[in-house]
């Protein structure tokens, strides 16, 4: 595996799922829950753009196909 094989492997399984708003404690201070959500957004937009590099044959590992890679790559970063 060269660390490309498979860029879901980043996404945590939360985000795959669906899954990624849960609620926020009320504990937590506001600047520490827009610091996450800066980073959740981050991390989608770089593992997006991470798609349109793979190979055909990486894409095949991670069981997309070129057009799935480029309409994923393509949603906003807000998007899941």
């Amino acid at each position: 595996m060269n660390g490309l094989s498979d860029v879901r492997l980043t996404l945590s399984s939360s985000e795959l799922n669906g899954s990624a708003r849960q609620p926020v404690a009320a504990l937590v201070p506001p600047r520490e829950v827009l610091t996450h959500r800066w980073k959740l957004f981050m991390r989608r937009l770089v593992t997006r753009r991470a798609l349109l590099e793979l190979s055909d044959a990486q894409l095949r590992d991670i069981g997309l196909t070129q057009d799935q890679a480029r309409r994923e790559a393509s949603l906003p970063f807000w998007k899941l």
